[in-house]
């Protein structure tokens, strides 16, 4: 769910900037590593060779039913390798929790054989220089990757070479109290498509009774993801270099025009009580659409299943594309949310890369993401997965899923739409929320997200020099 993407300061920077330089040395325990480099993709030849059972671990960040899903996926992998392949879920914590563990087990030399990071960690993991990038495992194969939905791949490659496999993925969504929108004289089937028709829906959404609000016209959190989509959309990038894609990113572009946009409408929409200030908190953001008393939300495909629990019987939820920054958008999309799965390459062995590329495989394969995405709801990222009768029965059910699938079909992969990747990207998203904040409690918006990012850019220049020595 969308909840554990919450980005906290959760490690400082300098102690993220040690362990890069540390992991571009490469781990203490190379010596593990048998007849290829540690960042080098074996052949099968190597798993053949291996006596007994390899055994590999898993990381990862997934509890209650997602964390149950992750099981069924061991299960199912190890139930088809008995006696060959071994793997070990081992659940970390959230997302920033479960990075941060594994920065600590970069410094000791003892990583995971396949570790689940968060989007925005996809810097680091490859400045890092701990990783054998999928792509050469595919290249080594001749394996094919083009069943990967591409606005998902676009995402986690640079030049086209696939870092990671995706493994949970979300799109942001506009959703929408189908019977608040009928009693304003709304149509629901005709949302609102940019902040600006928002804004003025939200003025006859919006009720109040005997001066109090009992309905706010629209609700969402102070989250930084929010404002990247925003961005996006409008066909601009969030960091310079082409997204950091051309080349190291060395600054965000937040406090531009789009940003700023942003802010002054967060500021000029709670200052007329269209939405109530819920925060940076994404929880109290929630309960308000959950409760009804909000008619219009963004969210996250992950909270969908949640949402449509929670309304049963009070009212009728329906989905919308996430919103424009304006009308005069062009070339633009959403950026996908969500993690991926890195495998470990120094200090590990050469059968026990093979076997982390052969459970990496099997999680993208079209039958393990139809369970998993009607498991949990996150998008499947390979597209025949769609195809398969189990996920044709659960999108016939859940039908406010096919905004999410036409959403990330019509997107045109482009350096805006493939998102920020960023040394600090935690950090910077946090800074972010901040400046929207401020503007929200009344700073001038312009200077609230300046400001931002100018607090922002000293770690962004120490993170660098760090990397490019």
């Amino acid at each position: 769910m969308r909840s554990v993407r919450r980005t906290t300061a959760a490690a400082a920077l300098l102690a993220v900037l040690a362990l890069v330089a540390a992991g571009c040395g490469g781990s203490s325990n190379d010596s593990k590593d048998s007849g290829s480099g540690g960042q080098d993709a074996p052949d099968a030849g190597a798993l053949d060779k291996a006596s007994g059972v390899t055994k590999i671990t898993f990381w990862h960040g997934m509890k209650g039913a997602n964390g149950t899903a992750v099981d069924k996926l061991v299960k199912a992998f190890n139930d088809a390798h008995k006696g060959k392949i071994e793997v070990t879920a081992v659940y970390q914590g959230d997302y920033d929790e479960t990075i941060t563990k594994y920065k600590t087990s970069v410094q000791q030399g003892n990583t995971p054989s396949v570790v689940q990071i968060y989007d925005i960690g996809s810097r680091f993991m490859i400045d890092s220089k701990q990783t054998v990038p999928v792509q050469k495992f595919a290249d080594k194969d001749g394996y094919s990757l083009d069943s990967i939905e591409p606005n998902i791949a676009n995402y986690y490659s640079i030049d086209n070479k696939l870092n990671s496999m995706p493994f949970n993925t979300s799109m942001p969504l506009l959703y929408i109290n189908k019977e608040a929108f009928v009693k304003a004289g709304l149509d629901p089937n005709k949302p609102p498509t940019n902040l600006d028709e928002i804004m003025a829906d939200a003025k006859k959404l919006t009720v109040k009774q005997g001066g109090k609000t009992v309905q706010y016209g629209f609700n969402a959190a102070i989250y930084g993801w929010f404002l990247e989509q925003l961005i996006a959309q409008s066909g601009t990038t969030y960091c310079d270099n082409d997204n950091g894609r051309k080349d190291l990113a060395s600054k965000v572009n937040f406090d531009d025009e789009q940003g700023v946009k942003v802010a002054t409408w967060y500021q000029q929409m709670v200052k007329q009580g269209l939405m109530p200030n819920t925060g940076k908190k994404t929880d109290d953001a929630q309960a308000v659409f959950k409760s009804g008393t909000s008619a219009m939300h963004l969210e996250s495909t992950g909270s969908l299943r949640g949402y449509l629990d929670a309304a049963k019987g009070k009212f009728t939820v329906l989905t919308a594309p996430f919103p424009h920054l304006s009308a005069s958008d062009n070339g633009g999309g959403p950026i996908i949310g969500g993690a991926s799965l890195w495998i470990d390459g120094p200090g590990h062995s050469d059968a026990e890369k093979r076997a982390s590329w052969e459970f990496v495989k099997f999680a993208s394969t079209p039958d393990q993401q139809a369970a998993w995405h009607t498991g949990t709801g996150y998008f499947p990222i390979n597209s025949k997965a769609l195809d398969e009768p189990a996920d044709k029965a659960w999108v016939a059910q859940y039908p406010q899923f096919t905004t999410a699938i036409t959403q990330l079909h019509n997107t045109k992969p482009t350096n805006a739409s493939s998102g920020c990747i960023l040394g600090v990207m935690p950090q910077a998203r946090k800074a972010s929320e901040d400046g929207i904040e401020k503007a929200v409690l009344g700073t001038d918006p312009a200077t609230a997200m300046k400001a931002a990012a100018e607090s922002i850019k000293p770690q962004i220049d120490q993170y660098n020099k760090t990397v490019k020595k």
